[in-house]
C-alpha cells in the first residue's frame, strides 16, 4: 500500500491554493515557510505529481493541485468533525456551536433562540454568523460552521436538511395602493411593475420570483434592496411593493409604519424555515435539540 499524506501537509496545500503565496500560507499554518515548503515537497513525492509552480514572483496551482486542494478540504473538514465528535459523545449541546443563518431569518428568528438556548443549555456558546445562503453553505461544507439555518428551496440534497416549518410570503404596501384593495391577492398580479425585489444573492429574491411564476426579472425600476428592512422603507417612501416573510411581520417589522399587509390567494406561496448539515456531521443530536427549540419558539408567537 502506498504511503498516505499526512493532515499537516494537505492543510498546508490548502493554505497555498487560498493564499498563493508561501509567505501568508506559513503564517496561516502557524509554521515557517520552510517547514511548509518540506510538507508540500515531501506531500507531491508521496503523489508523484506537481501540485504547485512557483518561481520568485509567482505561486501558481496545476490542475491537479486544485483537485486535489479541493479534495483536501473535505478530508479536514472529516477530520475536525471526528474530533468534535469524541467531545460530542460526552457533552452534547456545550462546547461551541458555529451556526449560520440567513439575513432574513436572522434578525426575527436568532433572538430568541439565543435566549431559550441560554436558558436550556448553558454549557452551549454559540458562534453566529450570518451570510447569503451560497456562502453560509460554502463554510458549512468547508468545515467553518456545523449547522445553517436557510430558507427552502434551496439545493442542498447533498447536506442532512431538517425541515422545521412554512413561513408564508406576505403582500406589503401603502394604503390607497390599488394593489392591495382586494383582502386577498392574487399570486400572479402580484408581480406588477411595482413589485420591489431583494438584490441578486438574496434567497428571498428567488422565492418571490417563484411564487409569483416568473424565471426572472428586474426589480422596479432597477430599484434592489440590500435587506428586508431597506425594502420596508423602500415600499414606505412609495417606490413599490415587495412581498415580506411572515416570520419577519410577526416580529414586528413594519409596527409603527404606515403600511398595510395583505394574503396571497390559498396556494399561498411559502418558503421553508430548515437546518442542514454535513452528513458527516457527529453533531445530529444537537440539529434535533436545536431543531426542538426553534419549533417551540415558533408555536408560541402570536399569530398575524
Amino acid at each position: 500500500m502506498p504511503s498516505l499524506s499526512s493532515l499537516k501537509q494537505l492543510q498546508y496545500l490548502l493554505s497555498v491554493s487560498e493564499h498563493l503565496n508561501f509567505t501568508r500560507a506559513a503564517e496561516s499554518c502557524f509554521v515557517t515557510q520552510s517547514t511548509l515548503s518540506a510538507g508540500l515537497k515531501e506531500l507531491e513525492d508521496t503523489l508523484s505529481t506537481r501540485l504547485v509552480e512557483r518561481d520568485r514572483q509567482t505561486v501558481l496551482m496545476t490542475p491537479v493541485g486544485l483537485e486535489v486542494a479541493q479534495r483536501a478540504r473535505s478530508i479536514l473538514s472529516a477530520a475536525k468533525d471526528l474530533v468534535a465528535f469524541t467531545a460530542e459523545a460526552q457533552a452534547p449541546m456545550s462546547g461551541i456551536l458555529r451556526l449560520g443563518v440567513i439575513p432574513t431569518i436572522a434578525p426575527f428568528l436568532l433572538p430568541p433562540t439565543v435566549k431559550a438556548l441560554r436558558k436550556a443549555y448553558p454549557q452551549l456558546r454559540l458562534a453566529l454568523r450570518e451570510d447569503l445562503t451560497a456562502n453560509l453553505l460554502s463554510r458549512l461544507e468547508g468545515g467553518q460552521l456545523d449547522m445553517a439555518l436557510i430558507a427552502l428551496p434551496y439545493e442542498c440534497s447533498h447536506l442532512i436538511v431538517k425541515p422545521l416549518f412554512d413561513d408564508a410570503l406576505w403582500l406589503v404596501g401603502r394604503k390607497g395602493d390599488t394593489q392591495l384593495k382586494a383582502r386577498t391577492v392574487n399570486v400572479t398580479q402580484a408581480m406588477s411593475e411595482q413589485m420591489l425585489l431583494l438584490e441578486e444573492g438574496h434567497c428571498l429574491r428567488e422565492h418571490a420570483l417563484y411564487a409569483c411564476h416568473a424565471s426572472t426579472r428586474a426589480s422596479h425600476n432597477d430599484l434592489e434592496a440590500t435587506s428586508l428592512l431597506t425594502l420596508i422603507q423602500m415600499i414606505e417612501s412609495g417606490f413599490g411593493i415587495g412581498l415580506v416573510p411572515e416570520m419577519a411581520l410577526r416580529s414586528g417589522l413594519i409596527k409603527g409604519s404606515t403600511l398595510i399587509t395583505r394574503p396571497l390567494t390559498k396556494p399561498s406561496p411559502t418558503r421553508t424555515i430548515a437546518l442542514v448539515a454535513r452528513r458527516s456531521t457527529p453533531r445530529q443530536a444537537d440539529l434535533e435539540s436545536l431543531a426542538q427549540v426553534i419549533l417551540h419558539i415558533q408555536t408560541k408567537t402570536p399569530a398575524l
